[in-house]
This record gives C-alpha cells, sequence and structure tokens, in this order.
C-alpha cells in the first residue's frame, strides 16, 4: 500500500456514512492493542474555534520541547494535514504503513460484522502513529459531538477543552443549544480539569458546568476582565492577557477568546511549561483557510460555514475590510445556509456564486437565488478558481477586497491559485 492508496481505502468508507457510537471504534482499537492508553491528551471539543485552539495549543507545546500530536479536520490542500507532529504532517510512507496496519485490524473486525466508518479509520490510525512515534502528548480535536465522537474513547484527558457552541449538526447533535452541549460536554471524564471557552451562551455553560461538577473536574474559564487589546490588525492581534503578552497571528475578538482558552488549558494541564514558551508558540501558529490573510489583505479566505462562523466573518470584515467588499462564495447542500448567508451575504457590494467539485455542493444557480435575497448583485461561476479570477478582477477594478468565503472544500480547491497569484 502506498499512501494514494491508503487514501483512497480511508475514503472509501465513507460508504458506512456519519454513525455515531462507541462499539466501533472500541472494537477498532481493541484489535490494534490499544495504543490509545499508551498516549497523554489534550482533547478539544467545541462549535467553533475547535480548531484554532488545538492548533495554538500544539504550537505551544511544541514550542516547549514536548513532541506533540495534533489530530484536527477538516484538511484543506493535503490529506495528511489530519495527523501531524510538531507541526509536520505524517510522511507518505508512514501514513502507507499505519493504514495498512489500521486495515488489517478492520478486515478482522469486520468478520464480526463490525464495519468502522470513514472517521473512525482515521482517528485510529492516529493514535497507532502518535503511539509509533512515541509522542509526549497529542492535542485530539473531536470530529462531530463529543459524547459519541471516535475520539472519546481516550481515557481521562490531562485537560478537556470546551471551545463555542453554537448550532451545527443538528440532525445528529439536536435541535438546541442545551442538547448540542450535552453532546460537547460528553468528552469531561471523571477526577480531570476542564477548560471552557469565555462568553459562552448562557445555557451551553450550565450544561457544561454541571458536566464537570457531575464528574469532579476542577472547572476553569478565562476572564476577559484580565485582557487588554494593544493592537487589533488584518495580521493579528496583540493581547496582554494578566501579565502575558500575547501576539495571536489571526485576526478577530473571537481569536483572542480561543487563545485565552488555549493560555488556560496549557497552564493547566500539568505539564511543565513557562509562559514564555506558550507565547512564542502561539504567535508561531499557522493555520489555512480561517480569515486567512493573502496577498497583503487583497483576499480574506476563510472556510468557516455555521452561524457562529458567519458571525465571527462578519464582525472581522467590518472591522477590517474597508472599501468594496467582493466575495466568492460555496456552501454545502445539507448546511443551514439560509442563515449563514442572511448573516453574510449583506456584507458584499458583489458575490460570485460556485461549487467545488464535492457532491454535497450546492448548486450555484441554486446557491446564487438564496445569496440574491441578501445581496442583490450574485453571479453564479461553475468553477471555483474562474470565479475567482472574475471576483479578483472586478475587485481590483473597484479597488475593493476579495473574500472568498463558506467551505473549507472552495478554500482547498483555491488556495494554491490564490497563493500564486499574491
Amino acid at each position: 500500500m502506498n499512501s494514494t492508496e491508503a487514501i483512497e481505502y480511508i475514503h472509501s468508507r465513507l460508504k458506512f456514512g456519519i454513525n455515531p457510537g462507541m462499539e466501533r471504534i472500541t472494537a477498532l482499537c481493541t484489535a490494534l492493542g490499544n495504543p490509545q492508553d499508551s498516549l497523554r491528551f489534550v482533547h478539544v471539543a467545541g462549535t467553533n474555534g475547535k480548531g484554532s485552539t488545538s492548533t495554538m495549543i500544539a504550537s505551544a507545546l511544541t514550542a516547549t520541547g514536548y513532541k506533540t500530536g495534533l489530530f484536527t479536520s477538516p484538511y484543506v490542500i493535503d490529506f495528511r494535514e489530519r495527523i501531524q507532529v510538531d507541526g509536520e504532517m505524517i510522511s507518505p510512507d508512514d501514513l502507507a504503513k499505519t493504514v495498512e496496519q489500521v486495515k488489517c485490524a478492520c478486515e478482522e473486525i469486520e468478520k464480526d460484522g463490525i464495519v468502522p466508518t470513514e472517521f473512525e479509520t482515521i482517528t485510529a490510525a492516529a493514535f497507532v502513529y502518535f503511539k509509533n512515534i512515541a509522542c509526549d502528548v497529542v492535542v485530539l480535536e473531536v470530529g462531530l459531538g463529543g459524547l459519541l465522537d471516535s475520539t472519546n474513547i481516550i481515557k481521562t484527558p490531562l485537560v478537556s477543552v470546551i471551545t463555542s457552541i453554537s448550532t451545527d449538526h443538528t440532525a445528529v447533535l439536536g435541535d438546541t443549544i442545551e442538547e448540542i452541549a450535552a453532546q460537547k460536554s460528553g468528552i469531561i471524564k471523571p477526577d480531570g480539569i476542564t477548560v471552557m471557552y469565555p462568553e459562552q451562551e448562557p445555557e451551553a455553560e450550565k450544561v457544561i458546568r454541571n458536566a464537570a461538577e457531575k464528574n469532579n473536574n476542577r472547572f476553569v474559564v478565562p476572564q476577559l476582565s484580565d485582557c487588554d487589546i494593544n493592537a487589533e490588525t488584518l495580521n493579528g492581534t496583540d493581547v496582554v492577557f494578566g501579565k502575558l503578552n500575547l501576539h495571536i497571528p489571526f485576526a478577530g475578538a473571537h481569536m483572542v477568546k480561543n487563545a485565552v482558552t488555549a493560555v488556560c488549558a496549557l497552564r493547566k494541564c500539568g505539564l511543565t511549561i513557562s509562559d514564555e514558551q506558550i507565547a512564542q508558540g502561539i504567535a508561531s501558529a499557522v493555520m489555512p483557510a480561517r480569515m486567512e490573510v493573502i496577498g497583503n489583505g487583497k483576499v480574506i479566505l476563510d472556510g468557516g460555514h455555521n452561524e457562529g462562523c458567519a458571525e465571527a466573518l462578519k464582525a472581522f470584515a467590518e472591522k477590517f475590510v474597508t472599501g468594496k467588499r467582493i466575495a466568492v462564495c460555496a456552501l454545502m447542500g445539507d448546511k443551514d445556509c439560509e442563515t449563514y448567508l442572511r448573516i453574510v451575504a449583506p456584507l458584499f457590494d458583489k458575490m460570485y456564486v460556485t461549487a467545488p467539485d464535492n457532491p454535497r455542493s450546492l448548486p450555484p444557480q441554486e446557491l446564487c437565488e438564496l445569496a440574491q435575497k441578501y445581496c442583490e448583485n450574485c453571479v453564479a461561476v461553475a468553477s471555483p478558481v474562474e470565479a475567482c479570477k472574475e471576483a479578483l478582477s472586478y475587485a481590483q477594478s473597484m479597488g475593493g477586497t476579495t473574500v472568498v468565503c463558506g467551505s473549507f472544500y472552495l478554500a482547498g480547491e483555491v488556495r494554491e491559485f490564490l497563493l500564486e497569484n499574491f
């Protein structure tokens, strides 16, 4: 098996769907010798911000000298982004060897009618790789929910982190904030430490606090009153949190909250790490397609797709993107497209809507009809790259900024083109 075949094998398991539950991952990990039991984890759940929070935590741990694994999703350009050690993606050879091992275990348990899903397969592969490479600590981002997510097979982590909670994946997680929070707080294990994102929705905070109390957890929430913002630009935010000077290399008020959540998690995880190492690691964190600034601010690339992400993009654009704003937008048909567009579309003077190569993509013409309720000047373009070309040309003629948004699949298809042209 080579790396291409490994990725094809993992993707072939998409046909088994998204099926929350612990039976399959338990059987698979058992067949692999429970590699997760040999590792220490920082476990991160939430609706929004878990990717950036996980990345900042992992970057700081690496800066301290710990061999640090990071398991995250989605990927933007390369599938191997999902499994990293000290900021480096798993090598093609290691991916092939690891997936071959997991494939053998899958075939073994399938004899008993237990068929792992795609996410369960890649989660197990991550555990195997992180054990084989002898990681000191792994930052583990939840895939969906928490309680029944395959990452939740781990024992009590060094710290459980709950980032911002809003409505998403309601068909699986529930229709209310309380129901979704209950799923997310399912990662809280007995006798641990829970760090929660500040200014959480009150309904969510109550559920999380109760879960922490029931599991005898120390409960920590960063105090934003301890945080003073010194400078805000497109390229990030300088803050003082207590006595800690931080440069957060991602713009937006929500990123300040994610960063202080990461700081608290690092301080409470029980590992030896100084404030200077925390600051160094957070300042060096890198993450594509999250309010990513390209071409000295001529292009903003953001893959967020739900209501919380839409609100964050709106706040970002209103604060930092002056003049004409032109969008390239794509959305998946199984998302709450109406809510996203209601928040985001009025920001733009013109929208070019398109669809990446994904069967879940909302067709451009259908998306155009939805978007026109909130932005009258809307054009459907079949090709994402062509949509970017048209938007960039129009933005240049108007002296404006192009915002590419709505889907990580879109970001993955056009990011290389954008980087090459700016």
